[in-house]
């Protein structure tokens, strides 16, 4: 009887810990819209795992979660330009077949993501967002070509560290370079800047936070496939196959009074996108890397207003910028550099509808002075309505001066002494939209 007993009490204490352990490693799976919005916010704060840090930081997820978030960005614009298929405004991938003529009137779906976020435990996250953006997709063919219809995977990082209890952190996968500021402060244009210099790659990032400084460091693997992040792997491939490129970046956020803090900081990147020889083909391999660095700023008072600034420039010139054949030889190859100057201004920010108007204007160098590829410019005036800080209505105006593609930009693909950059070209238009997460 005795050893019935024992065994049954032996039965239920396992069945007891059995019980436990399930209960243990039960979670949940939810949406938090104001979470995914930051995530899957495609043009303001571009810092992704700092953003995953940060809200972990303060509870926004609960360790044993899934959080799944959903962005659709739909938009109708109109572009006008003073020169036939030249339209520089570069939210939209530019191409002949697409942009024909000196107007373009559209009303289309801009892009469409789906992210996972998993917090396992209170140090250990990951994230994976897929996107579809057949309006700058580098594919092939018209926004109706299946080429240029893809689903990938955007983004996919596995983030180390609780910054409650640690100032040091790490991540690993394919995750946002953190070189500069290139966050914009429209509500849905990137700025010239993110365009010439916002890298995306596979890579690991470490990081320290503590008392208003933050420093990265982020390993990247080469090659020439990766937006803003080439370096030469051998063997004439672009393929990323080496991790022999990296990242740095520290900044110091510093309180002027109770609601005004500023922060500044500057950046390094090893291999920059400007290194191709002529006649420049994007994301054919480099013979040579080109760094690149910049330094930022940015103003916050209160939640009211947000004031901001960086340059980058490249470190050597780059060498697709020259062509060699007259009478275009006398342009000499060109040292890239970018800039950008914006702000913002919430006039309620307390209230379920926060209504925003922004302004921001960014260049981007790639020429000296005179040549068609001189330059190109970027002015956009926005106002936006968010709504439950998750879903924005937003319009813009913008005008561009300028027309420099980065493929064949000082010729190549024409006959000898001839490009298809033009610096007196100039587009305006308006942009009405809305980006609805949940």
């Amino acid at each position: 009887m005795k050893k019935v007993f024992f065994a049954m009490m032996l039965l239920c204490n396992w069945a007891i810990a059995q019980s436990n352990a399930q209960e243990n490693s039960k979670g949940t799976i939810g949406i938090n819209s104001q979470f995914s919005y930051k995530m899957l916010d495609p043009s303001q704060n571009l810092r992704k795992v700092n953003i995953l840090l940060e809200e972990r930081q303060k509870g926004a997820l609960e360790d044993r979660s899934l959080t799944i978030g959903t962005s659709l960005i739909s938009i109708f614009d109109y572009q006008r330009s003073n020169e036939d298929s030249k339209f520089a405004y570069l939210m939209r991938h530019p191409t002949s077949t697409n942009q024909i003529g000196k107007t373009v009137t559209e009303a289309v779906i801009h892009s469409f993501q789906i992210s996972t976020t998993g917090a396992i435990n209170n140090w250990i996250t990951v994230h994976a967002e897929l996107l579809y953006n057949p309006e700058q997709s580098f594919g092939q063919g018209t926004i109706t070509t299946l080429t240029r219809n893809q689903i990938q995977l955007y983004k996919a990082f596995l983030v180390m560290g609780d910054l409650n209890k640690s100032p040091f952190y790490g991540a690993i996968g394919k995750m946002d370079a953190p070189f500069g500021q290139v966050g914009s402060v429209s509500p849905f244009s990137n700025s010239t800047t993110w365009h010439a210099f916002g890298g995306l790659g596979y890579g690991l990032q470490v990081g320290y936070r503590k008392g208003g400084i933050h420093a990265k460091f982020m390993a990247v693997q080469g090659g020439s496939q990766f937006r803003a992040l080439a370096t030469p792997v051998g063997n004439g491939s672009n393929v990323p196959s080496k991790i022999n490129n990296f990242v740095s970046d520290i900044n110091y956020t510093m309180n002027l009074s109770e609601e005004t803090e500023l922060n500044v900081g500057g950046s390094f990147v090893f291999g920059s996108a400007y290194c191709h020889a002529y006649p420049v083909t994007h994301f054919n391999p480099c013979q040579d890397n080109n760094p690149a660095y910049t330094a930022y700023g940015n103003l916050k008072i209160s939640d009211k207003f947000v004031a901001q600034g960086s340059f980058a420039k490249t470190v050597k010139v780059w060498p697709g910028t020259f062509n060699p054949n007259p009478p275009l030889d006398v342009f000499p190859a060109s040292k890239v550099s970018s800039f950008d100057i914006g702000a913002k201004y919430n006039f309620n920010p307390e209230s379920n509808v926060i209504y925003t108007l922004s302004g921001e204007f960014s260049k981007f160098i790639a020429g000296p002075e005179g040549a068609p590829w001189e330059r190109q410019n970027q002015l956009v005036i926005g106002f936006a309505g968010m709504i439950n800080r998750s879903c924005k209505l937003f319009f813009e105006a913008f005008r561009t001066d300028g027309y420099v593609p980065l493929n064949f930009v000082s010729g190549g693909n024409l006959a000898p002494g001839e490009t298809h950059s033009v610096r007196g070209s100039f587009s305006h238009g308006v942009v009405l939209g809305g980006q609805v997460i949940l």
